[in-house]
């Protein structure tokens, strides 16, 4: 058997056919054979010598789909903004990106597996960590963001992103907006009023959270 000189194409396109397949679908009436049955060409054996099961193709889709459309990375070709409007200008787009919210729907029955949790929180604070450190030091030197412990509020956007997930703190719209509320009030007291009148509007009323009460 002839070894694939190009697994990375391989994994995109495995990862592209079981986007699809959860969005059309939904993650739970996807199975592994369906995924398959959209890749031409390749086996079963062939899926699974790159993941080891479904939980493991929906993590890697999501770290795909981040580092695709990385909010970071986008904030950071306006260097007209402060760090200030960066952080919010990146909050936005992560809470009105569509595909991206109705992927973590369709993801949220693994939240019920404490090995799932485990790599969701360490993944959080793998990637979205630096970034946020970044951001805010950057908000420390240009006086937008003056918090004495950058480490400190940065660690805690990492964990406020937990809060936000309905198969953990279940709850409606109006529930969602008392959690803005404190947090906002929580990070204007630390000196990074991040979330600001538009963004309270975004969560209350976002997609994300409509069904969260079924």
């Amino acid at each position: 058997m002839a070894r694939n000189k190009h697994p990375e194409v391989t994994v995109d396109k495995i990862l592209e056919a079981a986007k699809r397949l959860f969005l059309e679908k939904g993650y739970d009436r996807t199975t592994i054979q369906d995924i398959v049955n959209e890749l031409e060409g390749l086996t079963k054996g062939a899926v699974y010598y790159h993941f080891k099961s479904k939980e493991e193709i929906m993590n890697a889709l999501e770290d795909k789909m981040f580092f695709d459309n990385n909010p970071f990375e986008m904030v950071k070709k306006h260097p007209e903004l402060n760090a200030l409007e960066k952080m919010r200008m990146l909050v936005k787009a992560n809470k009105t990106d569509e595909e991206q919210i109705e992927l973590m729907k369709q993801s949220i029955p693994l939240m019920k597996n404490p090995h799932i949790l485990a790599r969701t929180l360490e993944s959080n604070h793998r990637i979205l960590y630096p970034y946020c450190l970044e951001l805010i030091e950057e908000g420390q030197k240009d006086g937008s963001i003056p918090v004495e412990n950058a480490q400190v509020v940065a660690e805690f956007i990492v964990l406020i992103n937990m809060w936000f997930l309905p198969s953990l703190f279940p709850g409606g719209n109006e529930e969602v907006r008392q959690r803005y509320l404190f947090i906002a009030s929580m990070f204007e007291k630390m000196g990074a009023p991040i979330f600001d009148v538009e963004m309270e509007d975004i969560i209350s009323t976002s997609s994300y959270f409509s069904d969260s009460e079924e």
